[in-house]
């Protein structure tokens, strides 16, 4: 006997047995139930969601002989059903739209759907991909599809509804398949393996589940594959090779070098990465995915697993988008691309060049330690500090920020990225002594990232030549330094928009033109 392919033998033959597209399923019972049968439809949806199974189905339900009328749970016994399962049912016919474009083909078609069934209660065509027939071939359906006869069904299965002219669009009842998620996947492969009675583990179920992207039959495909690979059972390492799946260890660690700016270490995860032969964009659309899950996380607090919550904690907001843009925009160039590796590396050098800690260690190399001690112990005793004694030897061993006013230059001076300016900024000063500096901030400001934070320590401890432990404390927030930037700035626009109202010669020209000065448009000279 020949093999029967999991994809066939697990097809559903009732709805009860579909799953992920309730929402179709409701709405084709309730129909059914109802006896409101409508005489067209449109199924849209992926590559192996079920579009042609559920039009089987539905065919069984109309023309169920068990019943006499339409029920919602054929029977699959009586000879009707038992023909369109096998797919020789004289008044259930199956066209494939790819191979019958011609206009010629749907007028024979046409000519056959006066004649009512032979044996049972609708004549039913399902034609599949019907996006694929020709404009003469739709237009040649139109005044059928909009007056059929009684015992007439058409069902049109599609993966591309939006090349469907609206005029047969218009004419049909449109249900839209969805992709079926993960979970409801690995269920239905473990039932499948349970009934098989083959050994398995849940992670190569996990892993099948993921690779096929929401599709049910890719997802059987895959298992098919895996079970010979495997030798008739499933072990994860097997399915992992199989697939060319990625170990997610090594993807989280890439990507903590990334946000560490330690590009040495990213390469050389790349290079382990590379030892399991997996295809470039498919490390890059690991990533992307796993930057989507931080983002997530760091607004929802919905991850389950650690290493997600140990890099949401570590990255900062802003960066984290930024890296997602870098990525998207990189796969996006993978099909034009004339090396995928070099593709991937460029990808991986741009996240390491726009990375703050990066800028910042390249800026701290650059710089010779002498030259940058001078030009620190200048700012303090220039801009920052104040004597804290009275004695000028004890002022030059130890300086303090007295005030929130040299809190305020401090900052001003100091070179950040726009993330640390943006988190250090909205802070005011609270105290600066042996003990270390404490900052205010406001209470809706969310905990600052470990990689900002150590941008900022690295920064000011250069500036002060020794180790500082900085505090940040919540609560009201007076005179920060971009508070009082932004009230400068007022100022300055309220003072110019003052001078021009009591320049007489710009009044006299508004004035003669009968013009009007719009007040967002006027800004203080540089």
């Amino acid at each position: 006997m020949s093999y029967e392919v999991l994809a066939r033998k697990y097809r559903p033959s009732c709805f009860e047995e579909v799953i992920g597209q309730e929402h179709v399923v409701r709405a084709l019972v309730n129909s059914i139930e109802s006896e409101k049968i409508h005489q067209a439809y449109i199924f849209s949806g992926t590559r192996g969601v079920g579009k042609t199974t559920i039009a089987r189905i539905l065919a069984k339900c109309l023309n169920c002989e068990s019943n006499t009328k339409p029920t919602s749970v054929p029977c699959n016994k009586c000879s009707n059903t038992i023909e369109i399962t096998a797919g020789r049912s004289v008044d259930f016919l199956e066209i494939d739209a790819a191979s019958n474009t011609q206009v010629e083909k749907i007028r024979d078609l046409i000519e056959t759907v006066e004649y009512k069934p032979a044996k049972s209660r609708y004549k039913i065509f399902l034609i599949d991909e019907v996006h694929m027939l020709s404009t003469a071939s739709f237009n040649a359906l139109l005044k059928t599809l909009e007056e059929p006869p009684p015992h007439v069904v058409f069902i049109f299965a599609t993966t591309n509804p939006e090349k469907i002219p609206k005029t047969v669009q218009s004419r049909c009842l449109q249900l839209n398949l969805k992709t079926v998620n993960e979970e409801m996947l690995n269920n239905h492969l473990n039932q499948i393996l349970k009934k098989e009675k083959i050994k398995h583990d849940d992670e190569s179920t996990e892993l099948i589940s993921k690779s096929a992207n929401g599709s049910v039959r890719d997802a059987l495909t895959i298992l098919d594959q895996a079970i010979a690979h495997g030798n008739g059972e499933l072990n994860s390492n097997e399915v992992k090779k199989l697939l060319g799946t990625i170990d997610d260890s090594l993807l989280f660690e890439l990507l903590e070098g990334v946000v560490d700016g330690d590009g040495k270490k990213v390469f050389d995860k790349l290079a382990e990465i590379e030892q399991l032969l997996p295809e470039y964009d498919v490390i890059l659309r690991d990533l992307i995915s796993i930057l989507h899950q931080v983002s997530l996380e760091q607004v929802l607090n919905n991850s389950e697993s650690e290493n997600i919550k140990s890099i949401s904690k570590k990255i900062d907001k802003e960066f984290c988008q930024l890296l997602y843009e870098i990525g998207m925009n990189s796969f996006t160039r993978f099909s034009v691309h004339p090396s995928p590796k070099e593709c991937l590396e460029i990808c991986l050098l741009r996240m390491l060049t726009f990375n703050p800690l990066q800028k910042l260690s390249e800026n701290n190399q650059d710089t010779n330690p002498g030259n940058s001690e001078k030009k620190s112990l200048k700012k303090v005793d220039e801009e920052i500090k104040r004597d804290n004694s009275s004695s000028s030897e004890e002022s030059s061993e130890k300086k303090y920020l007295n005030n929130n006013e040299d809190w305020v230059k401090l900052f001003n001076s100091l070179e950040l990225s726009p993330f640390a300016r943006n988190y250090f900024g909205n802070m005011s000063l609270f105290s600066h002594n042996d003990e270390g500096m404490i900052l205010k901030a406001d209470l809706n400001l969310g905990e600052v990232p470990e990689n900002i934070m150590s941008e900022f320590m690295t920064t000011v401890e250069s500036i002060f030549l020794n180790k500082i432990n900085i505090k940040i404390e919540k609560g009201d927030v007076i005179n920060s330094p971009i508070q009082l930037n932004e009230s400068k700035i007022e100022e300055e626009e309220n003072l110019a928009k003052d001078q021009i109202s009591k320049d007489k010669e710009i009044q006299d020209f508004v004035e003669k033109f009968n013009g009007k000065i719009k007040p967002e448009t006027i800004k203080p000279s540089k």
